[in-house]
């Protein structure tokens, strides 16, 4: 169920629709804060990126919108909430870089994956610029034509 990266780590989850919906620009990798249920959970693969997106707010980045089920094996005085605001951990330069970019070039931030990497879970998000409809039919049209192009070079 999980992939190998090539940076040795293993993914936990993928967001499948941010290539279909942006253009990415810049990528970065930042450590996320998660409490000790939640790295059981995603041991356990029981996340969902849908509709996540990153914010910046009072000069920090945080994870909105993730979801995170709780495993039935969370202690009983305990509510877990499964799409709590989660902290990303980046480094004061690339804050400044990822705040310039929204602020002045109009650019959105959006979580593309999520993945172990030394046992800490890591995330990476990117500078994105959003897609027009027409801009999403040229970019599968030319996905379509590369995929015939290489059946018509291996069949000879």
């Amino acid at each position: 169920m999980s992939k190998k990266k090539p940076g040795g780590g293993s993914t936990i989850a993928l967001n499948k629709k941010a290539k279909h919906e942006f253009y990415l620009e810049e990528r970065f990798e930042a450590g996320v804060a998660l409490e000790g249920w939640e790295v059981k959970s995603l041991r356990e693969g029981k996340i969902s990126f849908m509709d996540s997106y990153v914010l910046m707010k009072d000069g920090e980045a945080f994870l909105f919108g993730c979801h995170i089920s709780p495993l039935p094996t969370v202690s009983t005085h305990f509510v877990p909430d499964p799409t709590r605001t989660r902290k990303l951990l980046l480094h004061r330069k690339e804050l400044g870089r990822i705040f310039g970019a929204i602020a002045k070039q109009q650019l959105t931030c959006v979580p593309l994956a999520l993945y172990w990497k030394n046992g800490v879970v890591k995330c990476e998000i990117a500078l994105a610029k959003g897609k027009k409809l027409h801009d999403k039919r040229a970019t599968e049209k030319e996905r379509d034509w590369d995929r015939e192009k290489h059946r018509v070079l291996k069949t000879g």
